[in-house]
């Protein structure tokens, strides 16, 4: 099967007419992309941010009297009009396996010191190596981010042998199950997205160190901690944003060990010295432990280890 894709450009304020319209006329799916060069960062829960300038995209069938082209061409004049689009254009899509075209696009990734993230579906370029086995699924933490590339790389050079490490904002389960892999001995994951705790229970089981790691939501981490004696931990690692990190301050310090240590990642540049603040009330700063890696022409920073 053969499919045409009809793209539209237009402003923030008209994608919902767009949207309506391009379902109206039979759009088997629609994409929303980035115009120009305008970042958003993880959204909270609840939140759909939108760029200024938005590219959508509408796949139709070309082997109906709909999704022909001279049908397609047609459409895209009628919509065009309504929803005050700065450029139409229209592409052609051969078909593939489109259940397993997304698995092209990940390869193995190495991080420090021998450690590798690989898909599952994939053989381990390194049999030998510490590899952490993942399936990408729904949550973030796929090891493409610098961030979590940057948290990885901490974590390999830590003496973790028996340490108790507190995820917070687990995604994938990606931090904590490496954690486990270079020998710690019990993670607890947290995270707000109900899909994150799946993905990262099934990737604590696919690592086989799912009788070491349990995964929750806030409230529920919050209740166990009360009825059970697992505070204090030594570590912390909180890969997430600049908003809830500087939230979790005080309650992160109720979490650790006088001698824990605390990871913090996610933020771009100019939030570093904010994030900062929050945390030294509570925690000393090893300014020896500060990382950046720019990526897409973005800042991602791990912005620090904080002691008690």
């Amino acid at each position: 099967m053969a499919w045409q894709q009809l793209h539209l450009q237009c402003e923030k304020a008209n994608v919902e007419l767009a949207e309506a319209l391009l379902l109206e006329a039979g759009a088997l799916s629609i994409a929303l992309d980035d115009a120009g060069d305008q970042p958003l960062f993880e959204p909270l829960p609840g939140e759909s941010p939108l760029w200024d300038d938005v590219i959508l995209t509408g796949l139709f069938d070309a082997t109906t009297e709909d999704g022909s082209r001279q049908a397609v061409e047609q459409l895209s004049h009628d919509i065009a009009a309504q929803i005050q689009a700065s450029r139409i254009w229209l592409t052609a899509v051969d078909d593939k396996d489109w259940e397993r075209e997304w698995m092209t696009h990940y390869h193995p990734i190495e991080c420090a010191n021998n450690l590798w993230i690989v898909p599952n579906w994939l053989t381990p370029p390194d049999a030998d190596a510490t590899n952490i086995v993942m399936d990408p699924g729904l949550a973030f933490g796929t090891g493409y981010h610098a961030t979590t590339r940057l948290c990885l790389d901490w974590l390999t050079e830590q003496d973790l042998e028996n340490k108790v490490i507190i995820d917070y904002g687990c995604g994938s389960g990606i931090l904590g199950i490496g954690a486990l892999l270079l020998g710690a001995k019990h993670v607890y994951a947290v995270d707000i997205d109900p899909q994150a705790v799946l993905a990262t229970n099934q990737n604590a089981a696919r690592n086989k160190v799912d009788g070491q790691l349990q995964a929750f939501l806030p409230e529920a981490f919050a209740d166990y901690c009360a009825q059970h004696d697992i505070i204090p931990v030594d570590v912390i690692v909180a890969n997430i944003l600049a908003k809830p990190l500087i939230s979790l301050a005080p309650y992160f310090a109720t979490l650790m060990t006088p001698k824990g240590r605390i990871v913090l990642a996610g933020l771009i540049e100019s939030q570093t010295e904010q994030v900062a603040e929050a945390y030294r009330p509570y925690f000393d700063l090893d300014s020896k432990h500060a990382f950046t890696s720019q990526e897409d022409q973005h800042w991602q920073r791990l912005s620090g280890v904080f002691t008690q």
